[in-house]
């Protein structure tokens, strides 16, 4: 339950459903619901498909590239960090001027920018990736991450899906509040990660 807890709060703050919401409004709030509706359950099979496939592959790319998983943990930590400062400032700003337009000129933003790097970020991925070196190869372990990342996935999709009555229900201060509570969480796991990646090298 504790590892399960862990799983949960860490990939909910990174991936940070209640986040996407102001940029999924930007992105399609004004196209019809139907529309609405493909573009977030696309979005969100996309980057279920892409961080399976790093927790199940990622820990042999790394080892091909002779990363070591406490280098990754000072990575992760310092990637997370920095996410974590851009939702306590309220800078949501995970892709450049350049990308953000062309998304909005794109016919298709399911796959670029929802699915990736906004669900499916460097956060997200480094986060299976320690998370599923916790777990090890024991089959309770992967059920529980897999298990979490499922279940923030469907949150990201039903906070997707309630976009418009969400930000009629929060608020634009409502979401940066909700946005800057997980992001000081994250920043604690963060260094959280930082500290044990420090302490294995050495």
């Amino acid at each position: 339950m504790e590892f399960f807890l862990k799983s949960f709060l860490t990939l909910f703050v990174v991936i940070d459903p209640v986040g996407l919401v102001p940029v999924f409004l930007a992105l399609a709030g004004d196209r019809p619901p139907r529309e609405q509706a493909r573009i977030a359950r696309k979005a969100v099979l996309v980057a279920g498909a892409v961080l399976t496939f790093f927790f199940f592959f990622g820990r042999e790319l790394l080892a091909y590239l002779g990363i070591s998983l406490d280098a990754l943990k000072v990575a992760g930590g310092i990637l997370l960090f920095r996410i974590a400062t851009e939702m306590v400032f309220a800078h949501h700003e995970r892709e450049t001027e350049e990308e953000a337009k062309e998304a909005l000129e794109r016919a298709d933003i399911s796959v670029f920018p929802l699915a990736i790097p906004l669900i499916a970020g460097p956060g997200a991925l480094a986060s299976l990736l320690v998370l599923g070196a916790e777990a090890g190869r024991a089959p309770v372990g992967v059920g529980v991450v897999l298990l979490t990342a499922f279940l923030v996935l469907a949150l990201a999709y039903l906070f997707l899906r309630a976009a418009a009555s969400v930000r009629r229900a929060l608020g634009r201060t409502g979401v940066n509040v909700v946005t800057r509570v997980l992001g000081l969480l994250l920043a604690a796991l963060a260094v959280q990660y930082v500290a044990g990646g420090v302490k294995g090298l050495l």
